[in-house]
């Protein structure tokens, strides 16, 4: 009996340090869709930092990130608790589709605008040889990203649903920032 209970506690002691770990330090995540060909491929899986979402650090321009796209509402410690993939596996919820994988085009204060088939920001064409094919998103106005906020694109430019649609990002909604693939 005491065997068992041991093994029971060692099991119990495992399973909490892989959800402070997926919570807190880092977490893999599934590509769903075509959004960033040819960066990452549909149904790759790439792992993330989350300790820009922990500490809520702002992350660099060009990093690739995953968001929650759900920017109407504000989130709570249980959303990071709910959107662990052990969690997942137990509630059913494992293919959280509100989940985005993006590359971070602004930050705060930046002003961005799309013309001549190129993204602008503070006034410069960004140079950014991983997108897909020309952009064919043009706009007559300029957007400023607002404090504590990013703007978010996807690679596949024409077939990306991103910042250009639902809208700047909340730091709270950025849930990390992805590491090279430690296996490959």
């Amino acid at each position: 009996m005491r065997e068992i209970v041991g093994w029971i506690r060692s099991i119990g002691f495992a399973v909490i340090f892989a959800l402070v770990l997926g919570i807190f330090v880092f977490q893999p995540y599934k590509v769903d869709g075509h959004s960033m060909d040819p960066t990452l491929q549909d149904q790759e899986r790439i792992y993330v930092s989350k300790l820009s979402h922990t500490f809520s650090y702002m992350p660099n321009y060009g990093d690739i990130v995953v968001i929650d796209s759900r920017v109407d509402r504000n989130r709570t410690w249980m959303d990071d608790i709910l959107s662990h993939p052990l969690i997942g596996l137990i509630t059913g919820t494992a293919d959280d589709h509100s989940m985005y994988v993006k590359r971070v085009i602004g930050k705060p204060g930046d002003v961005l605008e799309f013309k001549d088939n190129k993204v602008y920001r503070n006034g410069v064409a960004l140079d950014e040889p991983y997108i897909k094919e020309t952009m064919d998103y043009v706009s007559d106005g300029k957007l400023t990203v607002p404090p504590n906020h990013i703007f978010v694109m996807g690679d596949n430019r024409n077939h990306s649903t991103d910042s250009r649609e639902i809208g700047f990002i909340p730091l709270d909604h950025v849930m990390g920032t992805m590491i090279e693939n430690p296996f490959s």
